[in-house]
């Protein structure tokens, strides 16, 4: 992971004037907040957030993001193109209900390959997110 940009927003609150709103995130903000979120990627109430950058010259074949269930719970995800299709790295914790490893099918290197790939895994993640809140999805 070392050396992959990140992709922040620049315009998201920060508990410190001179640092980012994701190295500074103001007490109160939900996990992952001062990335940026993709509204390109909503589909039926859920949306994906990246983390690593997406615009690049060479498409990129892992990389790291968060996935908003609807009502705004949130879990990581840790994405590549060679890792099994889907397992749980982190539990639930207070700030979000796990992180997850994930297999995109294609590389990615625009908000379009987001959105097939994220749209690819999302069965995947109603499925986890509706067995830990008790079937609602």
């Amino acid at each position: 992971m070392e050396g992959w940009p990140i992709r922040h927003d620049a315009s998201a609150e920060s508990s410190d004037p001179n640092a980012p709103g994701f190295i500074a995130r103001p007490e109160g903000t939900p996990a992952y907040h001062g990335f940026s979120i993709l509204p390109e990627t909503a589909t039926g109430g859920w949306v994906y957030g990246a983390i690593t950058d997406y615009e690049c010259d060479e498409p990129e074949t892992e990389g790291d993001g968060f996935v908003i269930a609807p009502g705004g719970a949130r879990a990581g995800i840790a994405w590549a193109l060679d890792t099994p299709a889907f397992y749980e790295i982190l539990p639930p914790d207070n700030k979000r209900w796990g992180v997850f490893g994930v297999c995109f099918f294609q590389p990615v290197s625009s908000v379009r390959d987001l959105v097939v790939n994220f749209r690819a895994v999302l069965p995947h993640l109603k499925k986890r997110y509706a067995e830990l809140s008790g079937g609602h999805a």
